[in-house]
């Protein structure tokens, strides 16, 4: 586990570059953190260090939001909604499992008790208007 604090927008994105570098295919990432903690960002930032030029967007409303890529695709879910199983199943998210890409899941505190590996954490905490405290679990980050 490691700590990084950032001071901006810019600074969660440089960062979340720097762990794309890290990423396999099929890798998990479940996000902790309220709303306006910088996971958007974060998913950008992903997507940059992934080489996928993509516009990226909360898929608060979609879901899931697929921002495709060679070799990996990212796909960034929104779990906030999902309660159960079943509903889990009907937006067909075991599909994406089989995908070449890596999933990153917000509000993933709704779905861990379905996965039984060792997934990537990545938990936001707000401590002021720009600064966040960003904890990683799950992967190597000695750089």
């Amino acid at each position: 586990m490691k700590t990084f604090i950032t001071n901006s927008k810019e600074e969660t994105v440089a960062l979340a570059e720097k762990v794309a570098g890290q990423l396999n295919n099929h890798d998990v990432i479940f996000y902790t953190g309220g709303l306006g903690m910088g996971k958007t960002a974060f998913t950008q930032g992903l997507c940059n260090g992934l080489g996928i030029t993509a516009d990226v967007t909360s898929p608060t409303f979609a879901i899931v939001n697929q921002y495709d890529g060679y070799p990996l695709s990212l796909f960034h879910f929104d779990m906030y909604r999902i309660e159960n199983e079943d509903q889990l199943y009907n937006i067909g998210f075991d599909d994406y499992l089989d995908y070449d890409g890596v999933l990153a899941i917000e509000w993933s505190e709704n779905i861990a008790d379905f996965f039984y590996d060792n997934n990537i954490t990545i938990h936001f905490e707000k401590l002021d208007e720009t600064t966040r405290r960003i904890t990683i679990e799950g992967i190597d980050c000695n750089w």
